[in-house]
């Protein structure tokens, strides 16, 4: 059963501060429903939404798809798909750190699920949309 509390956030929050600092964004770490890691992403050096919509520009989308605006919620098992360059180095390597010492041994084909925690990235929020500086 997932499950996260403050004591493991603690454990991960340096780590993910280093990657932070490294490609100079600014963010903070919350533990969401006691099963969820968040990290929002508030301002930054990387235009992340901006690298996304160009990378979702080139590739088949469903109708419903509409480019990002202001936030972003990246998805957390194909963020490979969705970013490139410098912005997809970023995501992989914070994807890591905010995973460290996660498992995944869901079976979807029985219905099984079974995660150490759930991760969610969010790149600006409804009411304070990402900055770029």
């Amino acid at each position: 059963m997932a499950y996260m509390n403050q004591e493991k956030k603690a454990k991960l929050a340096p780590q993910v501060k280093a990657v932070l600092k490294k490609y100079g964004m600014k963010g903070s770490l919350a533990v969401r429903n006691h099963s969820t890691l968040v990290l929002n992403i508030k301002e930054g050096k990387l235009d992340l939404i901006k690298n996304y919509n160009e990378t979702m520009a080139n590739k088949p989308k469903p109708d419903y798809w509409q480019p990002a605006e202001n936030t972003l919620s990246p998805n957390p098992y194909w963020y490979q798909e969705h970013f490139s360059g410098k912005s997809l180095k970023f995501m992989e390597e914070m994807f890591d750190a905010l995973n460290d010492g996660n498992h995944d041994r869901s079976e979807i084909q029985t219905d099984y699920f079974d995660v150490g925690w759930y991760v969610d990235v969010n790149v600006g929020q409804w009411n304070k949309p990402y900055q770029v500086i």
